[in-house]
């Protein structure tokens, strides 16, 4: 279910990446003009990674009704198959970010997504599926969902699960994200939909890197942050 609170006022915050996790989602790989080879060696690697992380935690795969036989047979019938539309298979930037209150609870927020860039530097056209997959994958949970009111992929943020996120200046202020937003109204929604109290900015991600300098491809917070 859609709710119309935020996760600030229900009590809900964003848990750090090194939180045990519960379950895991991927995307099945098929575009041919992003991956080489007609995406045949993008499946044989997802079909690995997926198949590894399901002898740990459970492991859904987002895939579309053309490639739902092969995939099954690339799995191992322990991985969940789920029949959904999109437009690529980046489900850390296209999925759900999920948050926990304290008793554990769980419910998703669905950012809007443009492609990493919509009209101004996104990666394709047609963005659509990939904007609803959030929401598609927290039906398939069970779990209500927030819509957020502004862009954002996952990849773009890290938290200590403390109360203090990371990011890059060169993605959340990138022209193609949210031009209308200023750097403290930014902040205001993060700590709105992420219950955080503090950001820190990093200047910029990656040289020429096409998500426009995601957090995640430079650190990722291992542990709480002490202080001496």
């Amino acid at each position: 279910m859609k709710l119309t609170t935020t996760p600030k006022q229900d009590g809900f915050f964003f848990p750090a990446e090194f939180e045990p996790v519960r379950e895991v989602w991927l995307a099945w790989p098929e575009r041919r003009d992003n991956w080489r080879d007609n995406a045949k060696p993008a499946q044989r690697t997802f079909a690995k990674v997926a198949n590894a992380i399901a002898d740990v935690v459970p492991v859904s795969v987002a895939v579309s009704s053309a490639q739902y036989e092969k995939a099954r047979a690339m799995l191992d019938r322990s991985v969940k198959l789920v029949e959904m539309a999109f437009n690529d298979s980046w489900m850390r930037d296209i999925g759900p970010t999920v948050v926990v209150n304290a008793k554990g609870d769980r419910r998703g927020v669905s950012w809007q997504f443009n492609a990493w860039g919509g009209e101004f530097n996104g990666l394709y056209d047609d963005w659509s599926d990939d904007d609803n997959v959030a929401a598609a994958v927290c039906d398939v949970m069970g779990i209500d969902h927030y819509r957020a009111p502004f862009v954002l992929e996952g990849g773009a943020i890290h938290t200590d699960g403390e109360g203090t996120l990371y990011t890059t200046e060169e993605c959340l202020l990138s022209p193609g994200r949210n031009p209308s937003l200023s750097k403290a109204e930014i902040e205001t929604k993060l700590s709105e939909y992420l219950g955080i109290e503090k950001v820190v900015w990093l200047p910029k991600g990656l040289f020429n890197d096409e998500t426009d300098g995601h957090v995640d491809n430079l650190i990722h917070v291992v542990a709480p942050l002490k202080w001496y």
